[in-house]
């Protein structure tokens, strides 16, 4: 198959880069995290903050859904959309809150950006897509600015067990991009995100009661970035990367990823004053490159 580089794809690739980098600072911002990393009294707690934040997605996208009589899904397709949304909102996000406890906001989006790697071995694997030499030198490019980031900074990425919890995060995103692209055959973006999205929060409601009594004491501030996570880096975003994801390869889609620790890392400085080292951006331009040569350069015409 191939794909065309329309200006709406390209308009959903930047808008969902913009968002889900935003969501890295959103989170410590929900939790109210202290400089040592303790969640703050009037903050959320990684688990509450992932219910709130995607049973305010699932509102939102239900209210959408009702509005235009979207319909279900078949009985023989829950599964596999229970275990995409499963992977890819619960565990996905839980694994990400955690370990944003005791990873900076910055950091965290380095450790993610692992994803992209995974996701194209995948592909590779399981949908028969082929990248060319240079796709793959372009991979080893831009993987190699992110890791120089992680090396060279000198805190906030070491091997804890938070760091751990976001590669596990970012293991489960490829899994989810992989699933995502066989649902997409059968289904439009926005109706297959508000299945994913629904089914992923169901298990998140083992946290209502914790939220419960969170919400009372939160401050508006840390409320106000959870809705901000729901109702953008979630419901926006999610539907964003699966209306590119349905038009364009999973591992050319996935490379953008590359791109997010830069904006991460500048959200950051900017919306909690986390200063991004020289090396970040030096980087950060690095793995510019290898995504520039992975969308130029790096896929076939055609795919097996």
């Amino acid at each position: 198959m191939t794909w065309t580089r329309e200006p709406r794809t390209w308009l959903a690739i930047a808008g969902l880069l913009l968002l889900w980098a935003s969501a890295f600072a959103g989170i410590r911002a929900g939790m109210r995290l202290s400089p040592t990393g303790a969640v703050g009294a009037d903050g959320y707690g990684p688990g509450e903050l992932a219910l709130l934040r995607f049973g305010t997605a699932s509102t939102a996208l239900a209210l959408y859904a009702f509005a235009k009589r979207m319909r279900l899904p078949e009985r023989s397709e829950l599964p596999l959309i229970g275990l995409t949304g499963f992977l890819g909102i619960s565990v996905y996000h839980v694994a990400l809150n955690f370990g944003e406890v005791t990873v900076q906001a910055g950091a965290a989006s380095l450790l993610i950006s692992a994803a992209p790697v995974f996701t194209a071995l995948l592909s590779v694997a399981v949908l028969k897509e082929r990248l060319t030499k240079l796709g793959w030198l372009g991979i080893l490019l831009a993987f190699t600015g992110v890791a120089l980031i992680a090396l060279s900074g000198g805190q906030g990425l070491h091997f804890t067990p938070g760091a751990l919890l976001i590669l596990l995060a970012a293991t489960v995103a490829a899994i989810y991009s992989i699933l995502s692209k066989k649902l997409l055959r059968r289904h439009a973006a926005l109706a297959f995100t508000c299945y994913s999205i629904w089914a992923g929060t169901l298990p998140l409601l083992v946290f209502l009661p914790g939220l419960l009594r969170r919400l009372p004491v939160a401050a508006p501030q840390a409320t106000f970035a959870v809705i901000y996570l729901g109702i953008f880096p979630a419901a926006i975003a999610y539907v964003l990367w699966n209306y590119a994801l349905a038009r364009m390869p999973a591992s050319l889609l996935s490379s953008f990823l590359y791109l997010s620790p830069v904006l991460a890392s500048l959200i950051a400085w900017l919306w909690l004053g986390e200063i991004p080292a020289l090396l970040t951006l030096v980087g950060g331009a690095i793995a510019i490159l290898g995504v520039i040569l992975v969308q130029a350069k790096g896929h076939a015409k055609t795919l097996g």
